[in-house]
């Protein structure tokens, strides 16, 4: 099974659909940080204090006040975000591969943010999803998703 763009685009149609505000993230040409930080920041419309910093990123995932319409519920209401947030990341494993360490990071960073709003909190926020597809060998991971078992490496020596 892949996830190319044909058979992810009705997932992306349905999400919408349901009220979701869908975000794809094309990493394609992808080798470092800085172009990664300007691919989120032009896909999520982020606002310019983000900047191009982990931390950034991560507290503009959690905190979407800066959400035009969403106000200070975090995206809790009828704003862009209030049926939730459906992120598509595709072309990813060129940049995972250039950038190992950097990419573990960014996978932490959403993670995170997934985590985040699955939290019960006084008020309801948006799910965050998160869906890692390439077109070339098929669907990645799925930040949310149940964790999945280390593998552990034996050592030969």
């Amino acid at each position: 099974m892949s996830l190319d763009p044909q058979p992810l685009a009705p997932a992306l149609e349905a999400a919408a659909a349901a009220g979701r505000t869908v975000v794809r993230l094309d990493l394609s040409g992808v080798r470092g940080k800085a172009e990664l930080m300007r691919r989120c920041g032009d896909a999520l419309r982020l606002p310019e204090w983000v900047g191009g910093n982990w931390d950034a990123l991560a507290d503009a995932l959690r905190d979407l006040s800066w959400v035009p319409g969403a106000g200070a519920g975090a995206g809790a209401g009828a704003g862009p975000g209030a049926g939730g947030w459906l992120l598509a990341v595709s072309q990813w494993r060129g940049y995972a591969g250039a950038r190992p360490g950097e990419w573990e990071t960014f996978v932490e960073v959403l993670e995170e943010a997934v985590g985040f709003w699955r939290e019960p909190g006084p008020e309801p926020g948006p799910e965050l999803v998160v869906v890692l597809a390439d077109t070339d060998t098929g669907p990645g991971p799925v930040a949310g998703a149940p964790p999945r078992t280390p593998r552990l490496k034996r050592r030969r020596g």
